[in-house]
Parts: structure tokens; C-alpha cells; sequence
């Protein structure tokens, strides 16, 4: 029992840290690039939701595991 608490915790602890910092990595470029060119929001703005979309994803598929584990 105490193995799969563990278990549990290192799959949502080690399949949260990327993806945190890649949501983080995805604003901080896209802002920049709208600094750098504001009137290029429009084209940044949606692939850069599709980004952090996916990248969130990858989170909830290690809560999936974690969930899974017993």
C-alpha cells in the first residue's frame, strides 16, 4: 500500500514538472513575440493556446496513470 502512494505520488509529481515549465516557456516566448510585433497578436494567440493546450495534456495523462496505479 505504501509503495503505491509513493508510486503515485512520483507519477503526477515528475509528470507535472515539463509540462509546468513548457505552459511557462509557451507565454513568456509568446508574449515576447507580441512585444516585439503587436500586431502580429492575432496569429500568435490561437497557436499558442493549441500549445498549452497539448502541453497540458501531457499533465493530465500522468494523473490518468497516477489515478491507474494501484
Amino acid at each position: 500500500m505504501e509503495l503505491a502512494v509513493i508510486a503515485k505520488a512520483l507519477a503526477i509529481g515528475m509528470g507535472s514538472i515539463l509540462p509546468a515549465w513548457a505552459i511557462g516557456k509557451i507565454g513568456a516566448e509568446a508574449m515576447a513575440s507580441i512585444g516585439r510585433n503587436p500586431e502580429a497578436t492575432g496569429k500568435i494567440l490561437v497557436p499558442m493556446l493549441l500549445m498549452a493546450a497539448f502541453a497540458e495534456a501531457i499533465a493530465i495523462y500522468a494523473l490518468v496513470i497516477a489515478f491507474s496505479i494501484k
